[in-house]
């Protein structure tokens, strides 16, 4: 009997990757559909598949739904920018200098725990409605995942390329800089690619509680409100907050893949 030669399994590339998604989604879609048509689900409270995005293709055109949609993305963008420059230097100092970090934690591990959402009657009532409370908010929430990932990252730092570089006379800024920085690199742009997600479903969550101004969360919340409940507007509104999560997630992906070839080359991940 002759012995077999085992070869392994080839790693999927990105078409295939995708077809398979794809697929997923389909499957999905065809499920609701279904459901919906048979009778097995109220179409009342849950349109078919094809119903929705005819609704969602629909919103698209609508110029009051695209004001809504460009409202929810300027206070995503804004308060993930402002998370970013506050949680990557903050996290540099927490994870360089032990004793800021030994003193700190107990307020870190206090607020880290606390929803966002709990927040805004406060937030509220201290900074007012409107766009300053959805960035406040998101800067909260989307804040941890980059701070914690910078942390980690310098923890992961070869301590033996810092002291090669100390050895040479560098002082700790050039030694941060010029090794830990660029190691650490790849968490920190894993933490930013989770913030997002984190600040998209903030901006929308906070719009459907405070339901006010504009905001694809208060064209949700209002949807909702409707007598009769406008579901096919509601489901289309959320539609169209996971494709941009989708979109942003796979966009963050392939930019981090592309800057960090030799991180994932390490890990043994496809390119």
């Amino acid at each position: 009997m002759s012995a077999r030669t085992l070869t392994p399994a080839r790693p999927a590339t990105t078409a295939t990757r995708w077809s398979r998604r794809a697929a997923g989604a389909v499957a999905f879609a065809a499920l609701l559909e279904l459901l919906s048509r048979t009778g097995l689900a109220d179409p009342e409270f849950l349109p078919p598949a094809t119903e929705i995005a005819g609704r969602a293709m629909t919103l698209v055109l609508d110029p009051a739904f695209r004001a809504h949609a460009l409202t929810s993305l300027l206070a995503w963008a804004i308060g993930l920018g402002l998370a970013a420059v506050i949680a990557v230097p903050l996290g540099l100092l927490l994870g360089s200098v032990p004793i800021i970090d030994a003193a700190t934690r107990s307020v870190v591990e206090f607020l880290r725990p606390i929803p966002s959402v709990a927040l805004i009657p406060l937030v509220a009532l201290v900074i007012g409605t409107g766009l300053q409370l959805r960035v406040t908010l998101v800067v909260y929430a989307s804040l941890w995942p980059i701070l914690y990932n910078t942390m980690y990252g310098l923890r992961g730092v070869d301590p033996l390329a810092k002291e090669s570089l100390r050895s040479y006379g560098f002082g700790p800024l050039s030694v941060l800089l010029r090794v830990s920085l660029p190691s650490s690199a790849p968490f920190i742009t894993t933490g930013f690619r989770l913030a997002a997600g984190v600040a998209l479903i903030l901006t929308v969550s906070t719009e459907i509680v405070a339901g006010r101004g504009e905001g694809i969360g208060v064209f949700i919340f209002f949807a909702g409100i409707a007598v009769p409940a406008r579901m096919a507007d509601i489901l289309a509104g959320v539609c169209w907050v996971g494709l941009f999560g989708v979109a942003v997630n796979a966009l963050l992906v392939a930019a981090e893949r592309r800057a960090f070839r030799w991180h994932h080359a390490r890990l043994g991940e496809p390119g």
